[in-house]
């Protein structure tokens, strides 16, 4: 996608924009096709994800089905590894490190809407860009809010609610989801 108009770069800078912007809605559109062809089992699977996402290292697995906005905004370091029902909303950036791991039911979500009820029924919309480190592991069904940053070699359990950061170096668990400890030397060490 080259040139993008008015809503698409207030979308991605998350301010409020329209949702049902016609550029926007064929951006989605477009995105749905790619990933239905990818979650099919499609013998081009591992080009067409090149092709759905923003970017990505060269080592590089989803385990359909996998769900997406727009994909060009989702960026994903060195062997990457999603489960299946993996959903990413990226409306904003995400930005996923080398190494990480998103177990089964993972949702990051970087759409979010007002709080007031008059902007909301008129359908405004914004977003707030994710970041998740290098070395993460994701517990299954966990939930990633809008404009939380997860750090490098941290682990987040299963069913977790990220509603705020995460430091580097610990294991955070629960809704919402808080630091339980911080990882130990020998966990963090790397052979």
């Amino acid at each position: 996608m080259g040139m993008h108009g008015m809503e698409w770069q207030k979308m991605v800078s998350g301010d409020p924009y329209n949702p049902a912007d016609p550029e926007l809605a064929a951006a989605r559109k477009q995105c749905r096709e790619l990933y239905q062809t990818i979650n099919g089992g499609h013998p081009q699977r591992d080009a067409l994800l090149y092709r759905l996402l923003g970017s990505r290292g060269q080592l590089c697995h989803i385990n359909p089905p996998f769900f997406c906005d727009y994909g060009v905004n989702i960026h994903v370091g060195e062997n990457f590894y999603a489960n299946v029902n993996c959903t990413i909303l990226d409306v904003c950036e995400v930005h996923i490190g080398a190494n990480v791991l998103l177990a089964p039911n993972v949702q990051i979500f970087t759409a979010t809407h007002p709080v007031a009820v008059a902007p909301r029924i008129a359908g405004v919309e914004f977003g707030k860009p994710v970041r998740i480190g290098n070395n993460v592991w994701i517990g299954g069904g966990s939930v990633i809010c809008p404009g939380v940053t997860i750090g490098d070699n941290s682990v987040i359990g299963a069913g977790s609610v990220v509603t705020r950061d995460i430091p580097a170096g610990v294991v955070a668990v629960g809704n919402p989801c808080r630091v339980l400890r911080a990882m130990t030397a020998d966990e963090l060490a790397n052979p």
